[in-house]
């Protein structure tokens, strides 16, 4: 890439910068990725105060897991295909003190991850505001990136959500209309893919949409924390929104959704749909410790598991991990 800076930005047109469907629409064996979620600069002080609203004016210490996190990742071997960050990259809201210091200090500690490695980025509730209106959104987008987009990874296809338009889009009801033909046009292909995939034809495939080995989901707000049946709460998407996206996103064949803003692991498994909810890089505010998540994508499965950044700094992803990977 010409400038350094540019890897914030490969979020462009709804897609990503060689993550594209005609460089790897097709299935290339294993390989792994990692999802972590809330670095969140600015939170860990502000929590400690007891001031998340009005807090945030100190950030050394995600700095450094942050460092911590991209040190780990740089060392795994074989290398992760990407890294996604699942949203809350800093703590400050939109338009208020320490944002751009925040998401400046954000970028140089991540400046240091491989250059092979790719960082996606998500848009959590503090990066656009808990009711985000278009100029919060187009900020987020200059800094980080397109706010919801399509890539592909070795026949993989891959959906990265704005969820803060399933939350609340009462000020940017347009941008919530565009994510939802945007992400239904989406759906529609993949499941009009495998449909194609079971009829036998005898026309070229070649104008055909691919076939992808899985779907995988990416936003900030968790679909649910245990149950799809549980209560609405801060930390989950609305039941009636929650059951419309759950049922879209089987009908479709999505594997898996990914997501953070619970600053602690949770998530479940319901109808052969996982959930997934990842702690922190940054504050925890339950048992878990400072973390990211591993993982390993077969032609089958889909396995994941939380990894502290002390252990993967020291003995590298787990064992029968990188066993799979070797399949």
């Amino acid at each position: 890439m010409a400038e350094s800076e540019d890897i914030f930005l490969r979020a462009k047109h709804r897609t990503f910068s060689g993550l594209t469907e005609d460089a790897e629409r097709e299935w290339s064996g294993p390989f792994c990725f990692i999802q972590a979620a809330d670095p969140q600069l600015g939170l860990m002080k502000a929590w400690r105060d007891g001031d998340c609203d009005g807090g945030g004016d100190e950030w050394t210490e995600e700095v450094e897991l942050t460092k911590q996190a991209v040190e780990a990742v740089n060392q795994l071997r074989p290398r992760p295909r990407f890294m996604v960050l699942c949203g809350d990259l800093v703590h400050a809201m939109p338009d208020t003190p320490f944002r751009e210091g925040q998401e400046r200090d954000l970028k140089v500690a991540l400046k240091g991850t491989d250059p092979s490695i790719p960082l996606v980025f998500v848009s959590g509730n503090h990066d656009l505001g808990n009711t985000p209106t278009p100029s919060t959104v187009e900020h987020f987008c200059n800094a980080w990136g397109d706010d919801y987009f399509s890539f592909w990874v070795g026949g993989v296809l891959c959906l990265v959500l704005n969820s803060q338009l399933f939350y609340d889009a009462s000020a940017c009801p347009q941008l919530k209309e565009a994510q939802e033909n945007w992400l239904e046009a989406q759906l529609s292909r993949v499941s009009s893919s495998s449909s194609s995939s079971t009829t036998t034809t005898t026309s070229s495939s070649s104008s055909s949409p691919t076939e992808p080995k899985h779907v995988l989901v990416f936003q900030h707000i968790p679909l649910y924390l245990k149950s799809p049946d549980e209560e609405d709460d801060y930390f989950n998407l609305q039941r009636t929104v929650r059951q419309n996206l759950l049922d879209r996103f089987k009908e479709a064949g999505v594997k898996a959704v990914f997501a953070g803003h619970y600053h602690r692991n949770a998530g479940g498994c319901h109808g052969g749909l996982d959930m997934v909810v990842s702690s922190a890089i940054g504050c925890q505010l339950g048992e878990d410790t400072h973390g990211v998540r591993v993982v390993v994508v077969t032609a089958d499965r889909v396995v994941h598991r939380y990894h502290s950044l002390e252990q993967l700094r020291a003995r590298g992803m787990d064992n029968d991990l990188k066993e799979l990977l070797l399949a």
